[in-house]
């Protein structure tokens, strides 16, 4: 029997779970912020929007603690659509149709679109959580993961979580 719980996943992050380095701004093969392609299945019945948030979850900040560090922020998802295609980031305008309504919100490098990673050092995970939402977000013209996860609590229905590795 097909599991029925909400995922969220890449087909090209391998089975190691392993970020590829198309997708970052480090070596050889490295392209310019190329968001990786999602897809999910099991959207919650009730959902209205879906919103994205990617973290490297083990980011240290230099005069402290582990921090998580934004690498992107997307809200107001249609949960019609099945995923998110490669290269999307920045480009929601001119693909129109449904995804003409989604914004995304800025980064930790205070801009709007996914931005790809460059360590000092690897093995950092990199946390994909797409929330289903039982409303869309109107978070204004500065939408950023502080302002979204504020807005959205009491309203997830269902979160879908996928790590990689860089």
């Amino acid at each position: 029997m097909a599991s029925e719980e909400f995922r969220l996943v890449s087909p090209e992050i391998n089975h190691q779970g392993r970020l590829p380095r198309k997708y970052t701004n480090e070596g050889q093969g490295a392209k310019k912020n190329i968001s990786p392609r999602l897809e999910w299945y099991n959207v919650p019945e009730g959902t209205k929007s879906l919103a994205l948030v990617v973290e490297d979850i083990d980011a240290p900040d230099p005069s402290g603690p582990i921090v998580p560090w934004t690498h992107w922020v997307v809200v107001n998802i249609p949960p019609t659509l099945k995923g998110l295609p490669e290269g999307f980031s920045g480009k929601e305008e001119e693909i129109g149709g449904d995804y003409a309504g989604i914004k995304e919100g800025n980064n930790d490098w205070k801009v709007p679109g996914w931005r790809g990673p460059k360590l000092p050092n690897h093995g950092h995970r990199f946390q994909f959580k797409l929330y289903a939402l039982d409303d869309e977000m109107h978070l204004g013209n500065k939408v950023t993961k502080e302002r979204l996860l504020e807005a959205i609590e009491g309203h997830v229905l269902g979160e879908a979580v996928l790590t990689a590795i860089f």
